[in-house]
């Protein structure tokens, strides 16, 4: 693991000497004096011995300055810290406040179940836990009332996912990701991500084979439910139907702040979709990945980054440990307050999402937050640490290779400890 210290990777703008930086639960004002040494910072992570199979890099959060540099250039396999810059993208070109819409239309005397790309449509009553997801029992209701209202009680629905194009199948992907439950073929109309029930957070229930299908089964047993006798009919087009009824999902914002903390990849590659049809692009793999690499490059972020899906399943994407940090420094810094919920989705070290089983016992417990991210031969994990001085600083640290993933990740827990608590 070679290392170089206190390497300049930016100019420090001198407007930003004094910038309020902004982390969750806490907001403090930088100060030139409350800096951390890159050289000690280094000693105190050579001092572990991570091996050279692990790369990374730790920047000041305020001024971008490099305090430990081990091939932080160098591009490797990301794993789920892919969420990161997605998360990013999402937040910089749509409103986080928009919701996702399904809706039903009616059409040539039949009713077409239309996906907007919302994975998280519920087969429940009354959906639980956080985010609250849109319920295709609702829908079923509303549409119930609209047609007995004008006296129908009898109909067919059919099902309209044409808003995705190209494979549901990700470039790289290995089909056993479907069988054991990593993610669900994408698709522009499901429910419960596309799995045989309920998904729960870290959930890794198998999909069901035809997620429009099953979308349309439970919607028609709802309906018959609230009293209209319907039938599954067949795949549609919506396009100029009558709107009958619809639901939304949750917020952008916080569809974000669960993907990030449960590295739910059904719904990132939904938001990644999302973006490919705010950018007029085709909501597909290669889509989503130009229209995403597009925004980064607005946002000046994007050097370094190379991305084929949303979720970061793809072993074929490429990431260096500098470009996740500076982006992190980008998200926390204030400067853009749509991006904070990037931040404040990263799981709590020892405490919640994808970190709750992780950091126990040590200092870094309740004090790095960070996004993981794990493939086969790859542990990775990234995020921001308020060092014990005050001073907010931003890391990525990348084990590519690797045959003992539980090894690599302790590994990686010791780093960050070792960033949030050395006398540096």
């Amino acid at each position: 693991m070679k290392i170089t210290p206190e390497r300049e990777l930016s100019p420090q703008p001198a407007a930003v000497a004094h910038r309020e930086i902004v982390v969750p639960g806490k907001t403090t004002q930088g100060t030139a004096d409350a800096k951390v040494s890159g050289a000690q910072l280094a000693a105190t992570l050579a001092k572990l011995d991570p091996g050279d199979e692990i790369i990374g890099v730790v920047l000041d959060g305020e001024t971008r300055q490099s305090l430990f540099d081990a091939g932080a250039g160098r591009a490797a396999v990301p794993a789920s810290t892919t969420k990161i810059v997605t998360s990013t993208a999402v937040l910089a070109s749509l409103d986080p406040a928009a919701r996702i819409t399904t809706r039903v239309v009616s059409k040539d005397g039949r009713l077409v179940l239309v996906g907007g790309g919302d994975p998280t449509l519920s087969s429940q009553a009354e959906p639980k836990g956080y985010p609250r997801p849109a319920s295709v029992a609702e829908l079923a209701r509303k549409t119930a009332d609209a047609l007995k209202a004008n006296g129908t009680t009898r109909i067919t629905v059919d099902y309209d996912a044409s808003l995705y194009s190209g494979s549901s199948l990700g470039p790289g992907w290995k089909p056993t990701y479907f069988t054991e439950g990593s993610v669900a073929p994408v698709s522009a109309l499901m429910v419960d991500n596309g799995r045989v029930a309920p998904n729960p957070c870290e959930g890794t229930l198998a999909p069901v084979e035809d997620g429009p299908k099953r979308a349309t089964q439970v919607f028609v047993q709802w309906l018959k439910r609230y009293g209209v006798n319907a039938a599954v009919g067949r795949p549609g087009s919506g396009q100029g139907g009558r709107q009958v009824a619809d639901v939304r999902s949750p917020t952008v914002s916080a569809l974000v702040e669960h993907l990030m903390d449960c590295s739910d990849n059904d719904v990132t590659e939904a938001l990644a979709r999302q973006v490919a049809l705010k950018k007029g692009m085709p909501a597909s793999f290669d889509g989503a990945a130009r229209a995403v690499r597009g925004v980064l490059q607005s946002l000046g972020v994007a050097q370094g980054v190379d991305t084929r899906d949303g979720s970061g399943l793809s072993p074929l994407n490429r990431i260096t440990p500098l470009g996740l940090a500076k982006m992190i420094s980008m998200n926390a810094s204030g400067d853009r307050t749509e991006l904070r919920t990037v931040i404040t989705g990263m799981p709590v070290a020892g405490f919640s999402g994808t970190l709750a089983a992780r950091f126990l016992g040590t200092p870094g417990a309740g004090i790095v937050r960070a996004k993981t991210g794990t493939l086969n031969h790859v542990a990775t994990l990234a995020g921001i640490i308020r060092h014990k001085n005050g001073r907010l600083l931003t890391f990525a640290f990348m084990a590519n290779g690797v045959e003992d993933l539980t090894a690599a990740r302790a590994t990686l827990d010791e780093l960050a400890t070792a960033v949030a608590t050395c006398d540096c």
